[in-house]
């Protein structure tokens, strides 16, 4: 419920400035807060600072791990349920189209997460 969500909300952004204080702005740990952090703000309809938190997680992921991880994965298929939430099809079908790629490359064609991602589009 909202009283959780804003019981939440703070835990995390404390999370974060310590993570970035402590492991610096790239490290998969703030990834993973700003992931975390982006998903109640989605629940909450704060799509737009939900977006750009995703994004950032993504790309941190990106130059930790590399394009072609299940982390950049996960997080463009959470990207783009955001869009469809905000009916923004087009804008969330190359998201779920480069996860797909990825999970496939790293998981293989027949894979339930690729079938779950595929049930998405």
């Amino acid at each position: 419920n909202q009283a959780k969500y804003n019981e939440a909300k703070p835990l995390y952004e404390r999370a974060l400035r310590i993570h970035e204080e402590k492991l610096g702005p790239n490290h998969p740990d703030v990834a993973m807060t700003l992931y975390k952090l982006a998903g109640l703000l989605n629940e909450q309809g704060k799509y737009d600072n939900a977006k750009l938190l995703y994004e950032r997680a993504v790309e941190i992921w990106k130059k930790v791990h590399g394009p072609n991880h299940l982390q950049v994965a996960t997080g463009l298929n959470n990207q783009a349920g955001l869009l469809i939430d905000q009916g923004k099809y087009d804008e969330a079908k190359p998201l779920y189209d480069r996860a797909i790629e990825i999970l496939e490359k790293v998981l293989g064609p027949n894979h339930p997460n690729v079938a779950t991602t595929l049930n998405n589009l």
